[in-house]
């Protein structure tokens, strides 16, 4: 419990607030006029819905940012894509160790909270990660730059390449080149810079920290050793999966050879759990590719990641207590160790209440949007999917959603980025209650 003033806020109430407050500071930025090229004020919900996904590193936009965007809104862009990306604790922290302060006990449990660390003790991982966040980003404006300056000069260049290494590793899918990086499907070079920011910016921060101590402890922490394992296994499947539903990209045969279209099934295979950057047209993808695509983008990434969705250790988590119960074990182990059944509580609870939350999403969309004619359910998912993965791959019908439409993506990108846990706790004032009684116990017929 946080208290300021005469009031206590609890935690993830304070957390809630402050993505809020942010995305809100955005949107009074980009509604004035100096923000966009044509000189006049964009309205509220243009304003709100951009500043939101910027805070929430999704992409989903209902204009575009290449073109309605001055490079004043463009700078706000960036700055709320790095602030929403590392989360504002963060960058409280590095205001404390730029102004060389003592960082208070509420401080670090504020930012526990908000980077997913398990305990307050973790509290130095958040220096090693920001300083490692800065490295990797200088890296890929330096790696970005190689390509950008010849093709665009060294100014708008350099401009790019700070934009989009900030987006790249923050996982926002935000591009001001107008169709995501589809101008650079054949441009190998560019999308394994892209690819290896975007797997640099999805690992978390636990993950990060405890691959660099690796060479003096020789360990790693069953939340990375599961983490690492789902992510390469969901790695394999996409890449498996795109190449047998896209038949190696066929459809574009005209204009890519072989091993461009290898290239691209792998980038296809990294972005939509978390990118939303596409080097190719989805709307040309197979309803196969399409129907996997959205479930890799309701998966998400790794906690304390940039990414959204329920997280890859959910699923992995699931996936082995599935196995387990199939085989008659009372336990769920991996890694010479057994998983807490509040973790698998959790984990069950999560599943539960996000399949909920998009099939009433979907189920009010489908009912007050005006869409298309045909595909109008695979248009729907494919967008509620996006929006809680932060993936911010759309098949085209953002910018024709109605104020309501848009107001049920905001909620769904923000409960991505800022947890499902943290919202549902603020909304319903969660505490944990410990009883000192239990009720006899029951079975039911399950299956």
């Amino acid at each position: 419990m946080l208290e300021i003033g005469k009031w206590k806020i609890s935690f993830p109430k304070f957390l809630t607030g402050g993505f809020i407050v942010i995305a809100l500071i955005g949107t009074t930025l980009l509604m004035l006029p100096i923000a966009t090229t044509s000189g006049k004020s964009a309205g509220f919900m243009t304003a709100f819905f951009t500043a939101t996904s910027a805070t929430c590193v999704t992409g989903l936009a209902i204009v575009n940012p290449a073109t309605y965007w001055s490079l004043f809104g463009q700078t706000v862009l960036l700055f709320l894509i790095e602030i929403g990306g590392l989360g504002f604790m963060s960058f409280a922290v590095l205001g404390f160790m730029l102004a060389r302060q003592r960082i208070g006990v509420s401080t670090k449990l504020l930012t526990q909270e908000s980077l997913s660390l398990k305990s307050a003790s973790q509290f130095d991982v958040v220096y090693l990660v920001l300083r490692m966040s800065f490295l990797i980003q200088l890296m890929g404006v330096l790696l970005l730059l190689i390509d950008f300056w010849p093709r665009y000069g060294f100014a708008k260049g350099l401009w790019f390449s700070i934009f989009h290494a900030v987006s790249a590793f923050c996982n926002a899918g935000i591009d001001l080149f107008g169709n995501s990086l589809q101008d650079f499907a054949t441009d190998t070079y560019l999308l394994v810079v892209f690819a290896l920011l975007i797997l640099a910016g999805s690992f978390g921060f636990l993950v990060t920290k405890d691959l660099l101590a690796y060479p003096r402890k020789k360990k790693l922490s069953l939340h990375t050793r599961l983490s690492l394992t789902t992510g390469l296994v969901l790695f394999g499947v996409s890449v498996l999966t795109y190449f047998i539903t896209e038949n190696n990209l066929a459809q574009f045969a005209n204009r890519l050879d072989f091993k461009d279209r290898i290239f691209n099934t792998i980038f296809m295979a990294i972005t939509p759990r978390t990118a939303g950057l596409v080097a190719l047209p989805y709307n040309n993808i197979s309803a196969a590719g399409l129907s996997f695509t959205a479930i890799l983008m309701f998966i998400g990434g790794t906690p304390g990641s940039t990414a959204g969705g329920i997280k890859t250790t959910t699923v992995g988590l699931l996936a082995m207590q599935s196995i387990a119960t199939l085989r008659g074990k009372a336990e769920t182990t991996f890694a010479h160790r057994r998983f807490t059944m509040e973790n698998i509580n959790r984990a069950l609870t999560l599943i539960f209440v996000s399949l909920t939350l998009m099939f009433l999403a979907v189920l009010i969309l489908t009912k007050t949007q005006t869409l298309p004619e045909h595909d109008q359910l695979q248009l729907v998912v494919f967008e509620v999917m996006a929006a809680f993965g932060t993936s911010g791959i759309s098949l085209g019908i953002t910018e024709n959603l109605n104020v309501l439409g848009q107001a049920i993506i905001m909620f769904l990108m923000f409960i991505g980025r800022v947890g499902l846990y943290t919202v549902m706790y603020s909304i319903f004032n969660a505490k944990p209650q410990q009883k000192t009684y239990h009720y006899p116990e029951e079975e039911i017929m399950i299956g």
